[in-house]
């Protein structure tokens, strides 16, 4: 029979965490962002260049390699001065210290990242067409990836790597939600959403321009319908399964787009088996689990309105619910109740928040990733499987590996890397840009 347990005060599913008390979310998530803003207020001060000057980046005497890289970012340590007087948002030439031509890129002041690159052509014109031609570029390789063949929803803009720093565009069957990270993007929002509207033609574009990130660019949070009318109920078919997703309140743009292929691999691996799925949110690797034929999986999350679409998301596919158990609980709390009461599992999936939005909070994150992932193969059956992941860009794929074989080595496990993962190809990563890999997975066999 499904069970819910109600006593639980955390915070939803996924949200950033930079606090090393990963046992109290309100807490953690307050504290998140202030430091957040603390980054902002320590961030070094440009120096003004010539006012009457033509708006332009100067960079500082070797600091264009990473342009000369193709790198969109520029920090605001490689900046010797702005000169003019530019509007946030505004798009400028970017120069050497000698003067030569590098780049076009939006500006921001108020961000660590002061420019994002639009084009690395000088003859270029940042204008509707050229966002009309990267969105109809963006479209078209989605085309070709054929994802449509298995799933109603799809990533349709990746940022910075389909060109576009600070845009992401997700579609979910005929609504699309717009989210805007960054000054430029932000200057050039309503032409992206008309370009989107003429050429997707879907029944609502709806904005979730409210993620931490635009704290960090010194932008004001925005939720709410861009065009058209928000349906009453948005579902997106994926694989055959029904998700209903909560565009106007769930976490990032309503759904996981990127685990897709990862929930696919999951149904292969959990036929005959006892499943834990933690941080579950609205339990889409718990239904592909459960269809691919475990005999029984607990799924853990710390919102009780995630499990409850969870809940309904089980019966619109008329799944067996009396194999599908449902906890609210914090997951650091309950895994070590799961670990006192002797209990077991053949597959684990650890799916957690983004403990590290930057590099700043790594050392932190570290210690919440080793806990979870210590107690994860604590609880694994000798030959099981343990299906970790990080979507914390502060992260890296090989610091992430390194702090999983710490975690083994302590619970005293002999591990085996059976996959490495990552997202699904409708979220390309620039060869240039490999900050844009942000989600990484390993899915391990316990030893004998």
């Amino acid at each position: 029979m499904s069970t819910r347990k109600t006593k639980s005060t955390s915070a939803p599913h996924r949200q950033s965490q930079g606090n090393s008390d990963f046992r109290n979310r309100k807490k953690h998530r307050e504290k998140s962002l202030g430091d957040l803003k603390n980054i902002r207020r320590s961030m070094p001060q440009l120096h003004a260049g010539v006012p009457t000057s033509q708006p332009a980046i100067i960079l500082k005497e070797g600091r264009e390699k990473s342009l000369l890289r193709r790198h969109p970012w520029i920090f605001s340590g490689a900046v010797e001065c702005v000169n003019g007087a530019p509007a946030n948002g505004d798009t400028l030439p970017v120069r050497g210290a000698q003067g030569e031509f590098l780049a076009w890129a939006a500006y921001n002041s108020g961000s660590q990242i002061t420019a994002r690159v639009w084009s690395w052509l000088e003859t270029e014109k940042i204008d509707a067409d050229f966002f009309r031609k990267k969105i109809i570029c963006a479209l078209a390789t989605r085309k070709d990836l054929q994802l449509a063949q298995h799933s109603s929803g799809m990533r349709l803009i990746h940022g910075e790597s389909d060109g576009l720093p600070g845009l992401i565009a997700d579609q979910y069957g005929d609504v699309l939600v717009m989210q805007v990270g960054s000054a430029g993007a932000e200057r050039w929002r309503d032409t992206c959403a008309d370009i989107l509207q003429d050429l997707c033609n879907p029944a609502c574009i709806y904005e979730r321009s409210d993620s931490d990130s635009r704290t960090l660019e010194g932008l004001e949070l925005r939720n709410g319908v861009l065009r058209g009318i928000l349906p009453d109920n948005v579902e997106v078919l994926e694989h055959g399964l029904r998700f209903m997703v909560n565009v106007a309140a769930g976490q990032k743009t309503g759904f996981y787009l990127d685990q897709r292929d990862n929930r696919a691999l999951t149904e292969k691996l959990a036929r005959d088996k006892d499943v834990l799925n933690c941080f579950c949110y609205t339990g889409g690797f718990s239904l592909y689990a459960l269809r691919g034929g475990a005999k029984s999986v607990l799924s853990i999350d710390a919102s009780g309105e995630a499990l409850r679409l969870a809940e309904e998301n089980l019966a619109r596919n008329s799944l067996d619910a009396a194999r599908a158990e449902w906890q609210e609980a914090d997951v650091f709390q309950a895994l070590r109740k799961l670990r006192d009461q002797g209990r077991s599992f053949d597959l684990i999936i650890l799916d957690p928040p983004k403990f590290a939005p930057t590099a700043a909070f790594a050392e932190k994150a570290a210690r919440g990733y080793k806990d979870i992932n210590l107690l994860g193969f604590k609880l694994l059956r000798p030959g099981g499987i343990l299906a970790t992941y990080s979507c914390s860009g502060g992260i890296s794929e090989e610091l992430f590996q390194k702090i999983i074989a710490g975690a083994a080595l302590d619970a005293g496990v002999d591990a085996q890397i059976i996959y490495h993962l990552h997202a699904s190809a409708d979220h390309p990563v620039l060869l240039s840009f490999p900050e844009g890999a942000y989600l990484k997975g390993l899915v391990l066999r316990a030893g004998l």
